[in-house]
């Protein structure tokens, strides 16, 4: 009986990941009905990169830090599916809140003013909200 060998698994490569991190946070942009102008200053981006961003094929570069902001507001996306029903799940990011963190403010604009540590701490407010931290 000859044992199978066990070869760790092989990591996507760098241009996989920015595809997939595109495609699934362009999907969480038209769920939320973010405009251009904010889904590109969520993601760190100029109008017209995220435009070319969006389109399969897609052949530029992101920084980690553009990659950590598409990670966590796909997060974000999942915490509100996971924590409240539709449609309020849909709308929550885009709506008024008149919580500690938001002022009355609506969380996208939080998020793009407040940038990457604003994203992190409105995905850290929602997975405490769900028992997650």
């Amino acid at each position: 009986m000859q044992l199978a060998t066990a070869y760790p698994p092989v990591p996507p490569s760098p241009k996989r990941v920015i595809s997939v991190a595109l495609k699934a946070y362009a999907r969480v942009a038209e769920a939320w009905g973010l405009g251009l102008k904010e889904a590109a200053a969520l993601a760190d981006m100029s109008e017209s990169t995220w435009k070319r961003a969006r389109k399969p094929g897609f052949a530029g570069e992101l920084t980690k830090d553009q990659l950590l902001r598409l990670s966590a507001l796909i997060g974000i996306y999942k915490a509100l599916e996971l924590y409240f029903s539709e449609p309020l799940a849909r709308v929550w990011f885009t709506r008024p809140n008149a919580g500690p963190l938001f002022n009355g403010a609506r969380p996208v604009d939080v998020a793009i003013e407040g940038g990457l540590p604003q994203i992190l701490a409105v995905r850290s407010h929602l997975d405490a909200l769900r028992g997650g931290a």
